[in-house]
């Protein structure tokens, strides 16, 4: 019979990398949405007057959160971390790449915008590749990439070369 372990071996993470990018990812997404100057208006406007009417606080500040939906897929990408933090690498892996397709949607319409606005979209590129929410992009991409079938293989390839490199040879030992 197997010995019972310990506490902290039962609760080892095993896809820490893509847990860190999915949090960071979030994290990024959520500032760049929240230094926005148009959300204090939304509060102040729409979501404030309702704060006596809790239900209908509620559908509003759902309402306002399908409105940006950075915001919504930042939580959705949150929510994939926390399932790849508990194991369940194929729900975890959706949930991330339907929060970044999600943002990535409401970023090409953003886009479309900004080309016909001004003739070209480099002004619109330019600004999201220098702010928050272009990082969180990124980092989301490279969670969802993280936890592909491939990169599973290559982590555990890479893994297993890495202790067999770790792992002291009896034989240079043996001679000194």
């Amino acid at each position: 019979m197997a010995s019972r372990r310990a506490w902290w071996q039962r609760r080892r993470v095993k896809h820490r990398d893509a847990v860190v990018l999915c949090v960071l990812s979030s994290a990024f997404l959520l500032a760049g949405e929240l230094t926005a100057p148009l959300l204090r208006d939304i509060w102040a406007k729409h979501l404030t007057p309702y704060l006596v009417n809790p239900p209908e606080f509620v559908l509003r500040a759902t309402l306002a959160l399908f409105a940006f939906t950075t915001a919504f897929g930042a939580v959705l990408v949150l929510t994939g971390g926390w399932f790849f933090l508990r194991g369940n690498i194929p729900r975890g892996r959706f949930l991330v790449g339907l929060g970044v397709g999600v943002t990535g949607l409401s970023l090409v319409s953003k886009l479309a915008y900004w080309t016909l606005v001004s003739g070209s979209p480099w002004t619109y590129l330019w600004t999201l590749a220098s702010t928050l929410t272009g990082i969180g992009v990124l980092l989301g991409v490279g969670a969802h990439m993280a936890m592909g079938r491939y990169a599973l293989v290559l982590k555990k390839r890479v893994g297993a070369v890495w202790r067999r490199w770790r792992r002291p040879r009896r034989t240079a030992r043996r001679l000194s």
